[in-house]
């Protein structure tokens, strides 16, 4: 709890008191959330983007099926979990457990992922 604290002051006086853009804190390593909703909202927006991705990618391969759905649950936790424990480094219960986070957006990107899986695979594969 010391070390949050010590970080968040650090990145204060680092920025020389500016505010810094959530995405920009993104994509830099160890950054400081000041705001639990601003690295939630990240959170969010990074599952919608895998999303799109993998149901792209499983419309265009013609992958049918409980399977595409276990490794798209599968690729979603396991990227996010990497994300915030290695990439970002953050305290866990800072932000309600690690269940909390996980789950954090995961029934949306879920319904955007079949959503985009569907259309495109029916748009390529239907006879």
């Amino acid at each position: 709890m010391a070390n949050s604290a010590k970080r968040k002051e650090d990145s204060h006086v680092a920025n020389g008191g500016l505010k810094v853009s959530p995405w920009s804190k993104a994509f830099n390593r160890n950054a400081v959330w000041e705001e639990k909703d601003e690295f939630l909202d990240v959170i969010y927006w990074i599952r919608q983007i895998i999303a799109i991705i993998l149901g792209v990618v499983w419309g265009i391969a013609p992958l049918k099926g409980f399977l595409g759905i276990a490794i798209f649950c599968a690729i979603n936790a396991g990227v996010l979990y990497l994300y915030f424990s290695s990439f970002q480094q953050i305290d866990e219960e800072e932000y309600g457990g690690l269940w909390e986070l996980t789950k954090e957006g995961f029934m949306t990107s879920f319904a955007l992922f079949l959503v985009v899986w569907i259309i495109l695979y029916t748009a390529l594969h239907y006879d």
